[in-house]
């Protein structure tokens, strides 16, 4: 369950982008606000943004229709008593990528492969998370590379690995990739043991992979 004061913190750094005018962050309002669907990101960024704002957004991002709709759901939540399971489940992995400069990885991912901006954390940021539909990817900003890139490419040492669930969807992934300029480590090919992969290469030399079925 999202710890409520975590998320005041991130309605509050929400906020305090905008007004440094951080661009990513113009594409979390137009996408989840109605109101300003219609914007472009330096009219986003020109308009009034209040904490009231920067709550509604992050409400909406959980699934909620406001900000005093999620202080209920998590009161609600929290008084429930949690199922009983013979075992713990795992239900989501969130790889981690270390990068050279947050701002533009976070610029990477949000413009050339279609992410959206979870939160960005530090002043200046060090720390942040992306999501697209079911992936989430952390970004950890390093001063020095950690592997080699020249050995990560040679072995093609995979940092993630992303799935569709149709060849159609494989398919259409990799040519929205290339319609936005995307650099490919490896183009789309059908791999001997029946997937259809391409790989991803981010500004930091992260391969990500992405893979669906070949038939």
């Amino acid at each position: 369950m999202p710890n409520f004061d975590n998320l005041k913190k991130q309605a509050k750094l929400i906020l305090r982008w905008h007004r440094n005018r951080y661009y990513p962050v113009a594409t979390q309002i137009r996408e989840t606000l109605p109101r300003f669907q219609h914007l472009s990101d330096s009219e986003i960024l020109d308009r009034s943004f209040r904490l009231s704002d920067a709550q509604e957004l992050v409400a909406k991002q959980l699934g909620f229709e406001n900000w005093q709709a999620l202080k209920r759901g998590l009161f609600t939540m929290s008084r429930q008593e949690q199922p009983t399971v013979t075992r713990p489940v795992i239900t989501v992995a969130e790889p981690h990528l270390f990068v050279s400069d947050l701002r533009a990885s976070c610029d990477f991912f949000t413009q050339k492969l279609g992410f959206k901006i979870v939160f960005v954390y530090g002043d200046p940021p060090f720390y942040g998370q992306l999501m697209r539909d079911g992936a989430r990817l952390n970004l950890r900003y390093v001063g020095a590379p950690i592997i080699d890139t020249a050995l990560k490419d040679r072995e093609q040492l995979v940092s993630a690995t992303m799935t569709v669930e149709t060849t159609g969807e494989i398919k259409q992934l990799f040519l929205e990739f290339q319609s936005m300029g995307v650099q490919f480590h490896q183009a789309l090919k059908k791999e001997p043991w029946g997937a259809r992969n391409f790989i991803v290469k981010d500004p930091d030399g992260n391969l990500l992979l992405f893979a669906g079925p070949a038939d």
